[in-house]
């Protein structure tokens, strides 16, 4: 696995487990390991499956499309197995949790390519 891919599956798993801590801290489940590890895998499985995806089909690691890509397999991959292990899935929380790891998976990526064209002089 290349430097940028490296960095880049880090950022995004960085960014589930943010969701996950954030989420149990608003709803006061505290931030013990296991229910934590418990609430994310499912996420971070989807998110694994995104960049699977992205690596199959040659995306570079920091582009948008990339990030769209292991953002939706997250929540749609994430989804399921969450429910499948017994963890509720409403509307709600598929809203939040599509919103947020849209935002912080593309967001990013976002970010670096706004700079990157700060950087090359027109």
């Amino acid at each position: 696995m290349g430097r940028r891919r490296a960095v880049a599956l880090a950022a995004d798993l960085v960014a589930v487990v943010v969701f996950v801590l954030l989420g149990r801290r608003s709803h006061e489940e505290g931030s013990a390991l296991a229910g934590t590890v418990a609430t994310a895998w499912p996420f971070l499985a989807g998110a694994a499956v995104g960049e699977v995806v992205a690596v199959a089909v040659r995306r570079p690691p920091e582009s948008v499309a990339t990030g769209a890509l292991v953002a939706g397999a997250a929540v749609l991959v994430g989804m399921p197995l969450r429910r499948l292990a017994g963890g509720g899935t409403p509307v709600s929380f598929v809203v939040v949790a599509t919103t947020f790891l849209a935002l912080f998976i593309v967001g990013w990526r976002v970010v670096v390519r706004l700079r990157a064209r700060r950087r090359v002089p027109a």
